[in-house]
Formats: structure tokens, sequence, C-alpha cells
């Protein structure tokens, strides 16, 4: 059970038609993406919204698993929903947008993508060291609650556990070096601001998807934790669009 209130997964069983996978964030919890799947439970869709290994209980936990377990569980979701729906998306916030780049790599047959601050590499220098400092320290300054909107909190980890962080590294590598192999429609939705994942990764994913279908939107109002700050009724309602005019497109190709 996790430790943290509101990090239990989530499952709705809604239509057979459409199933959202949803995948929070690095030493996050499905507390920042619960509104999100919400909404869509909302429009009727089917949701599953895991949590992932290492997460909602303590760091010191998170620091025994790596990015193979984070996928694993949300490959098991996707299998999941794929079994009940037609047609199923997979949305991701920061980290979470990597895991969903990921599965769109090795599923082609995930219909579409919608990331919100997608993180595929980062820019700080002293993230190459995490990988020798791990073995002496154990854990960083948070890179949590970064948000706008005053008096929100994602409830996040109080410490950042470089095990993990050092895990994360190798995903971004493995991950950006398939970009090429995205095809599906992609939405990627990013902060104007964002202290935590800086904008050169969304400029990156848009540039080396070969997907013909890429819509960029721009969130003005938001820093990183967007699912939970101003601009999240757009991000909703933008998501929404998304798989309504896809699943248009790709009955359109059946006719």
């Amino acid at each position: 059970m996790p430790a943290i209130a509101g990090a239990e997964s989530f499952t709705h069983d809604g239509s057979t038609d459409v199933g959202v996978l949803l995948s929070h964030g690095f030493t996050g919890s499905p507390f920042s993406m619960r509104p999100w799947a919400d909404h869509l439970v909302a429009e009727g869709y089917s949701v599953r919204l895991p949590l992932l290994p290492g997460h909602g209980t303590d760091w010191r936990e998170m620091n025994r698993t790596g990015w193979p377990q984070w996928y694993g569980e949300l490959e098991s979701a996707l299998a999941d929903l794929r079994a009940r729906c037609d047609t199923v998306f997979v949305f991701g916030l920061s980290m979470g947008g990597a895991l969903a780049l990921r599965l769109a790599q090795e599923h082609p047959d995930v219909a579409g993508l919608a990331l919100v601050n997608p993180s595929v590499m980062t820019l700080r220098k002293e993230v190459r060291f995490v990988p020798l400092l791990s073995r002496v320290v154990r854990s960083v300054a948070p890179i949590s609650d970064d948000i706008a909107k005053p008096g929100v909190s994602e409830h996040a980890y109080g410490r950042t556990p470089l095990r993990a962080l050092a895990s994360l590294a190798k995903l971004w590598g493995t991950v950006r070096r398939d970009l090429p192999k995205v095809t599906q429609p992609v939405l990627v939705l990013h902060s104007a601001v964002d202290h935590v994942v800086e904008p050169e990764n969304s400029a990156i994913v848009l540039a080396e998807v070969s997907s013909t279908d890429v819509t960029e939107v721009v969130l003005d109002n938001s820093h990183h934790v967007a699912t939970l700050d101003h601009d999240a009724p757009v991000i909703f309602a933008r998501s929404v669009e998304f798989i309504r005019r896809v699943r248009a497109e790709r009955a359109g190709d059946r006719v």
C-alpha cells in the first residue's frame, strides 16, 4: 500500500472503444495525474493509472527500482487495456512522457500519445556524475512541486534518490535513440516556464519522432506539474479533442 495519501493506482472500466493509459513522473505518483484521469472517466473512456514501482512510499524504496520495472508496470497496464478496448492512447507527464514514448516505440498499435513536459534528456552537466555519486550518496534535494498555482502540491518525495536518477538517465538514452520509431500521432503540451525539464526536451521530441501528425501546445500559465496547475483544463480539453480526432481519422482509414 502506498504511504502517501492519494498515491494509489486508479482503474476505471468504461468504454470498450477507447482506453487511456496514464503515467506519472519521477518521484511522483498518480496524485499528479488523477484530475486528468477523472476528466477522461467523465468522457466515458476506460482508464488505467498505475502507481509505478518504488513510488508513493519512500524515496529509499525507489532506489531499489529502475526504469525497466517502471516500464514493466505500464506495459502490463497497456496489455490490460488492449485486451479490453479497440483503441488505446498513452498519456504521460515528465518521465511518464519518456515511458509513453517507449511504449509507442515497442507497441506500434498504440493509437496516439499526449505528453506533458516530457523528459528525454537534461542539460544539467552534474547528472553525468550521478552513477558514480550514487555509490556514496543516496539522495539529494527534491525536484518536486514546480507548480505556479498557489497552495498546490503533487505530494512527491522530499528527496531525489540518486540510484533511481541514474536509471532514469539510461531510460533517456534508450528513448531518445529510438525516437524515429515513433510514428503515431503525438500531442506535446509544454510549459513556457519549467524549472525541472528544459524546453529542449519537447523540442527534441517534436523534431525527432517520425510522426506526420504532431501538435504542439504551449502552456503559458503553468510550471512543470502542469496537470495540477492553471493550465490543467487546457490539457484535459486538448487531450480529449486529440482522442476524438485521431479516432475519427482512424475510422476514415478503415472505410
